[in-house]
């Protein structure tokens, strides 16, 4: 059973996700009245816990697969993670109720050129995979009657094929360059992904109007509106 109280009495914690997808969030993040102490633009510094001009509000700032982690067990109230993690995760404590429109990409299929011209997807009946999401590609085949066999990998993903580890691997795809740069082709896309504010349940129980008021605000930036 996971808890919703926080580390410190009554601070709201806010999640967010390192790597590209912060420089998309933080422009809603500062509109909704969030704004971090200036270590927080620092790249020197090793912070990843910080204050902001919100005396009740602070952010962490964590790897993007943590952040469902994190406000799924409570640790933080809110956060902004892509539906990629929501669905690898699937935590049941944790509720999205909010599409920020940010991130957008999709999560494909991909395989070398030369095998695409050489096979039919559809007479697939067991594959190896390097994958960032193997829950979510083994679902993905399973539905399809394909017994997939994940290899897991955190990055570099385009060189497993090339180096023998697989022939295909499961992966963000965004402009497609660095699949094309590595001799890589789309064969199918899974899932459609963009970012979502992503809220801890318990939290919208015990924390209801604060909560929904930040919600609010969120969809009011997303809508076009003044914060």
């Amino acid at each position: 059973m996971v808890s919703s109280s926080a580390p410190t009495a009554d601070k709201l914690i806010l999640a967010l996700p390192k790597g590209r997808i912060l420089e998309e969030a933080m422009p809603l993040v500062n509109r909704v009245g969030i704004v971090p102490e200036p270590a927080f633009d620092d790249p020197h510094s090793r912070q990843l816990r910080f204050a902001t001009n919100n005396p009740g509000v602070d952010v962490i700032r964590v790897r993007s697969f943590d952040v469902a982690t994190f406000v799924a067990f409570g640790a933080a109230h809110l956060g902004i993670a892509g539906n990629d993690v929501l669905m690898e995760f699937g935590y049941s404590e944790l509720l999205a109720p909010l599409d920020l429109g940010i991130g957008a990409c999709r999560l494909s299929v991909a395989e070398p050129a030369a095998l695409r011209a050489e096979e039919d997807p559809a007479s697939w009946s067991h594959i190896r995979v390097a994958t960032k999401y193997p829950e979510i590609t083994r679902r993905h085949f399973a539905a399809r009657g394909v017994q997939a066999e994940c290899i897991k990998l955190n990055g570099a993903m385009e060189l497993a094929p090339a180096l023998g580890l697989c022939r295909r691997i499961v992966d963000l795809v965004s402009s497609g360059s660095t699949l094309k740069a590595n001799g890589l082709v789309e064969v199918e896309t899974i899932a459609p992904i963009t970012s979502r504010l992503v809220a801890n349940r318990t939290a919208m129980k015990v924390r209801a109007r604060e909560m929904n008021a930040w919600i609010e605000k969120f969809q009011e930036v997303c809508n076009g509106s003044s914060a």
